[in-house]
């Protein structure tokens, strides 16, 4: 069986490891920004528009436990937010994308 996976972006030379409190976008909020995975492409367009590479790291849904909440968010699509402190060790996968010359994230165009 395959875990529902939430996602968490990173800049490329953030730390992979470790308790990690959040952007300050995420302290300002109150919570970690999570994507499901049919919104990474749009959260990196939104707010990684001046980040050339990034690590998609993908959590185990239940892994996160009950700090994990589907809450409405743009247009009232539900956006994955943890509201404690992310353990980057838990990530069940880590993803280094890397804009191309033309600026096309080159691993979310072939899907």
């Amino acid at each position: 069986m395959s875990a529902h996976l939430v996602f968490k972006i990173l800049r490329a030379e953030e730390p992979l490891h470790g308790p990690y409190p959040g952007a300050p976008a995420d302290i300002v909020d109150g919570y970690v920004h999570l994507s499901a995975h049919d919104q990474v492409a749009p959260t990196l367009a939104l707010h990684f528009s001046d980040v050339n590479r990034v690590w998609v790291l993908g959590f185990d849904a239940a892994e996160l436990g009950p700090e994990l909440r589907f809450e409405p968010s743009r247009g009232g699509a539900l956006f994955p937010h943890l509201y404690g402190v992310l353990q980057l060790d838990l990530a069940r996968s880590r993803t280094l994308l890397a804009r191309d010359q033309n600026g096309v994230w080159p691993e979310l165009a072939a899907s």
